[in-house]
């Protein structure tokens, strides 16, 4: 084997090792996601360097260089303040769904007028119509970090899957029998999967558009689908008050998660795949250990129903939203609630972390996101502007950029003061 290179990532902690092996280039990825202001940063090198044989001798200065820088950033503190950029009328019926590429230079938005957009964002034009639905387009994803294909999801009973770059439709996948209202890619975008309201999850392969699997099991509608990190199970959550494990390859399911009274809002799984969360109408949340299926923690705190759930890139902190106007942010090691974000006026229907977890996004039916600061629980901003209810926000992965989508038939762009004022100038 030979060292090509290094890559940093920031979210989640790592660095990335690209060597030659055989004549071809392959990666491998080494997480850090303990890695804090508190590290001492040439002992973990030191440690790295016994367990990884690419990381010889005369890499070590380079990877400490690295690793300090990755340290300063993610030590760094948040001070991103958001001002409006762009206001787009991206469609001329209810927008469902955005979401950004893993860069956010571009995003997609999915609506009720049976099309999927593609959008340049630092420009704010269109750059393709992906039409084809013969029905509401409710789920929409990238497969990010790539980021070249784009699947939708519709009442139509079918999912799509096209280019990014050209808007071409490479695949139908047929086969559910009622509404589809999930979607997702595994991590190496080779592999869809959908949820319907038929009660089933399918997987299909990306290059022949054939079915892999059908996952059978859940007794009511599937409104939450995600692959696992390694890509090797599907986590499902349903209204039959139930979360699911299925295994990839075989479409067989490995546990079911039992205990919640309600129905289930979504269902999460941590980045090393230990955890699992979901969030129900039941007002709890509740944390699984991947492997045995048992719950490790109830999380109590909510007056209402929650709504959604997140965590952050690390899998450390776990983040509710709830129809009782409140969020939260408890530590999935304790079980404690760190922050309680008290000021919306109506329901918490999204949340989000920014990129380095120390700030939330929340959007409402108050029509308004608001920004949270972790450790304070104090809010920094309200962004106002939506003259309906805002069901949707992500941030970029750089965490200066945020979009926001609307019953009121647009998104928002919001982004950093300072990328504005340098704009202007």
């Amino acid at each position: 084997m030979r060292l090509v290179r290094f890559l940093l990532r920031y979210y989640p902690p790592g660095i990335i090792l690209e060597y030659e092996q055989a004549s071809q280039v392959r990666t491998k990825t080494i997480d850090l996601l303990d890695l804090t202001e508190r590290t001492n940063v040439f002992e973990l090198v030191a440690q790295l360097q016994q367990s990884e044989p690419l990381i010889t001798a005369n890499k070590v200065d380079q990877v400490s260089k690295l690793l300090l820088k990755l340290q300063s950033k993610l030590c760094s503190l948040d001070k991103h303040k958001y001002v409006h950029y762009k206001t787009l009328r991206t469609h001329v019926l209810p927008v469902t769904n955005v979401c950004f590429n893993k860069s956010g230079s571009k995003f997609i938005s999915g609506s009720y007028d049976r099309t999927c957009k593609v959008w340049d964002t630092h420009k704010a034009t269109e750059l393709h119509v992906l039409d084809g639905h013969k029905n509401v387009v409710y789920a929409v994803a990238f497969n990010n970090p790539f980021g070249d294909k784009i699947v939708t999801g519709s009442f139509d009973r079918t999912a799509k899957l096209w280019s990014t770059e050209t808007g071409k439709c490479y695949h139908t996948f047929k086969g559910h029998t009622a509404e589809i209202v999930c979607v997702a890619f595994n991590p190496s975008s080779t592999l869809v999967a959908t949820g319907s309201m038929d009660t089933m999850g399918k997987i299909w392969d990306v290059e022949s558009g054939s079915e892999m699997a059908c996952l059978q099991g859940h007794t009511s509608e599937i409104i939450s689908i995600q692959f696992s990190n390694l890509g090797d199970k599907v986590v499902t959550g349903s209204f039959d008050n139930s979360v699911s494990i299925w295994d990839v390859e075989s479409g067989h399911k490995i546990l079911s998660l039992l205990g919640h009274r309600g129905e289930i809002s979504n269902a999460v799984i941590s980045y090393d795949d230990s955890l699992i969360a979901s969030g129900s109408m039941d007002k709890t949340c509740k944390l699984w250990d991947t492997r045995s299926g048992t719950c490790v923690e109830t999380l109590y705190g909510h007056t209402d129903e929650v709504l959604d759930i997140a965590f952050d890139h690390r899998g450390r902190q776990l983040l509710s939203a709830s129809a009782d106007t409140t969020a939260r942010v408890f530590d999935v090691a304790t079980f404690k609630c760190l922050s309680t974000f008290v000021g919306h006026e109506r329901e918490i229907s999204k949340a989000t972390f920014n990129p380095s977890g120390k700030r939330v996004a929340t959007a409402s039916s108050d029509s308004t996101v608001r920004i949270w600061d972790i450790a304070s629980s104090n809010c920094l901003q309200v962004l106002e502007g939506h003259t309906d209810e805002v069901f949707s926000c992500q941030f970029n992965y750089s965490g200066d950029m945020l979009i926001s989508g609307s019953k009121d038939n647009t998104c928002r762009l919001w982004r950093d003061e300072n990328a504005e004022r340098m704009a202007a100038a």
